[in-house]
C-alpha cells in the first residue's frame, strides 16, 4: 500500500506541477466548474424529451437518480470510511501543491465525487442512448476524463482518487441505465429504427 501511495504522490506532482503551463492554468479550473456545463445538460434533456417524449423524461429522472446515488455513496459512505486527506491538506505534500482554486474544499479526497458523478452521467448516457449516434461515446468519455484530470491538475485530488471515482461512477451509471431499460421497457435503438421505417 505504501508503494501505491508513493506512486500516486509522484503522479500527482507530475500532473499538478510537472506539466503546468499558462493555458492549462486558465482552462482547468473552468473545466471542473459545474455550471459551465449547463448548456450540455440542457441539450441532452431537450434531445431526449423532444425525440422520445415520456420515455425521455424517464431517462432524465433515472439519470438524476444515478448521480444522486453515486454522490451519496462516495461522499457519505466511502470518504468518511477511508479518511484520505486531499493533497492540499496532506502533511507529506506541504509546500508542494499548486492549488489553483480559492478553496481546497472538504478535508477528504477519496474518491473524487467530481470524477464519479461525471462518469456516472457519461456511462449512463452511453449505455442508454441509441448506438447509431456514433459521436456520443467519444464526446462523453472525453468530457468526463477532462473533468477528472482537471481535479488533479488544480490540486484538489490525487490520480487514484479520480481513477477510483471513474470506476465507481461507471459501474453505477451502467447499473442504473440497465435498470431504466428494464423497468421502463426502454430501447432507444428500436425507437430510432421504427422512426426510420416511418420516414422510408
Amino acid at each position: 500500500m505504501n508503494q501505491i501511495i508513493s506512486i500516486d504522490h509522484s503522479l500527482f506532482r507530475f500532473f499538478n506541477s510537472g506539466i503546468s503551463n499558462s493555458f492549462f492554468d486558465l482552462i482547468m479550473p473552468l473545466i471542473r466548474f459545474g455550471p459551465i456545463w449547463i448548456p450540455l445538460y440542457v441539450f441532452f434533456g431537450v434531445f431526449l424529451v423532444y425525440n422520445f417524449k415520456l420515455k425521455g423524461l424517464y431517462i432524465i429522472l433515472f439519470g438524476a437518480l444515478a448521480v444522486l446515488v453515486c454522490d451519496q455513496f462516495c461522499a457519505s459512505l466511502i470518504k468518511p470510511f477511508v479518511h484520505r486527506l486531499r493533497p492540499c491538506y496532506d502533511p507529506d505534500l506541504t509546500g508542494q501543491v499548486r492549488l489553483l482554486l480559492s478553496s481546497c474544499g472538504g478535508q477528504f479526497s477519496f474518491p473524487s465525487n467530481h470524477a464519479a458523478n461525471h462518469f456516472t452521467v457519461a456511462v449512463f448516457l452511453i449505455s442508454i442512448m441509441p448506438h447509431s449516434i456514433k459521436w456520443l461515446k467519444p464526446l462523453l468519455l472525453t468530457w468526463a476524463f477532462s473533468i477528472a484530470f482537471a481535479q488533479v491538475y488544480v490540486g484538489v485530488h490525487f490520480p487514484l482518487d479520480v481513477i477510483c471515482g471513474a470506476i465507481i461512477g461507471s459501474m453505477i451509471g451502467t447499473i442504473l441505465a440497465a435498470s431504466c431499460k428494464n423497468i421502463m421497457k426502454i430501447d432507444l435503438d428500436l425507437e430510432m429504427e421504427q422512426k426510420g421505417d416511418l420516414h422510408d
